[in-house]
């Protein structure tokens, strides 16, 4: 298939806003890389230059080794999915899976071929007579990625196709869009800002901030090495519990059995790397600290007690049923291995 390479891509706006600062990513063949980050952090605007749909200020775009920063965007043989679906509401579901074959003069054999063998795949065959309006946000999302499938590209690029849809029907489609992307092989950039939809698809996790990547790699190595303040709180629900050092000291009731890096100014441990513990349970190495618990949120297989310490609030997360309640005391105990120290800028120590 092909695959993806940007170098030092940039994108500047009338009046010198910076959208986009000098982006690098190889993107492997056949892989699905996801670009996740808030709102106004560049991802939308980097996957559009790599559609072609937005001019690129300086760096490279390469498409399967060829630059294509000067080409447009019909002869970059990618295919894009919108989280609108963009489907022509007068057409059939045949129609508009068809539509882009009808536009390249794809034999009509061909075409039919295609687009019902995709139907197929996408289940989608008991509904190539009706019309957009008769379909539901799911099966319309699978018409928007039926007419790209149909298309054979090198490239699909995703551009948060599933925020208009509910968190069930969310996490079935991340399972079917995973499931086909493997089967296709076909290389693929898809934009979220949701970390739980990235995490989960993601072979490359691009984690993106300000226009800058914060870290991209693998997505167990972001969560359990995040390499700033910044994607440590971002990925992970909860995210990741940060304590401010008072210079190079605890906050009162932490006591720490582990050394402190020389140039650490936070600390952070994630809510499910905590183990309660009772008064005659001394931490062999790592963390103790002392919390009192504000709200119990039950969610099941697991309970979230969101509680205060000395060096600010913190989420512990427990299996099963909580027996804590509001304004009971804790014990919480971290080891050694399961702490993360950063730096006064917010970077990782050690």
């Amino acid at each position: 298939m092909a695959t993806v390479d940007l170098k030092d891509v940039r994108k500047v706006y009338a009046g010198g806003v910076e959208a986009v600062k000098g982006v690098s990513i190889a993107i492997p063949d056949k892989a699905l890389c996801v670009l996740v980050g808030p709102s106004g952090c560049g991802k939308s605007t980097l996957l559009r230059m790599i559609a072609g749909l937005e001019t690129i200020s300086s760096g490279e775009v390469s498409i399967d080794g060829k630059v294509v920063n000067t080409v447009g965007p019909t002869e970059r043989d990618i295919a894009m999915v919108f989280q609108n679906y963009a489907l022509y509401p007068h057409m059939k579901v045949y129609d508009n899976m068809a539509y882009g074959l009808r536009n390249r003069g794809t034999p009509k054999d061909e075409i039919d071929r295609r687009v019902r063998d995709t139907a197929k795949t996408l289940e989608l065959a008991h509904l190539l007579d009706r019309r957009p309006r008769e379909l539901s946000g799911g099966q319309r999302q699978r018409v928007a990625m039926g007419r790209a499938i149909v298309r054979n590209p090198k490239v699909f690029l995703f551009d948060e196709p599933l925020s208009n849809l509910d968190a069930k029907l969310r996490g079935q489609m991340r399972v079917e869009i995973k499931n086909l992307q493997r089967s296709l092989g076909v290389t693929s950039v898809y934009v979220t800002h949701d970390q739980l939809e990235a995490m989960t698809l993601a072979d490359v996790l691009v984690v993106m901030n300000g226009g800058l990547v914060e870290q991209a790699g693998a997505p167990l190595d972001i969560y359990e090495k995040p390499a700033s303040t910044f994607v440590a709180s971002f990925i992970g629900a909860p995210p990741m519990n940060l304590i401010a050092l008072a210079g190079n000291a605890l906050p009162e009731g932490t006591k720490l059995v582990s050394p402190v890096p020389p140039s650490a100014a936070t600390l952070g441990f994630r809510p499910e790397d905590v183990e309660l513990a009772d008064a005659a349970h001394d931490a062999a190495d790592g963390m103790d600290l002392e919390a009192q618990v504000e709200a119990v949120e039950p969610v099941g297989a697991e309970s979230f007690l969101y509680s205060a310490t000395g060096g600010g609030r913190i989420v512990v997360r427990v299996p099963g049923r909580a027996i804590a309640q509001p304004g009971d005391r804790l014990r919480v105990l971290v080891p050694a291995d399961k702490l993360h120290w950063f730096d006064q800028a917010g970077k990782r120590v050690g």
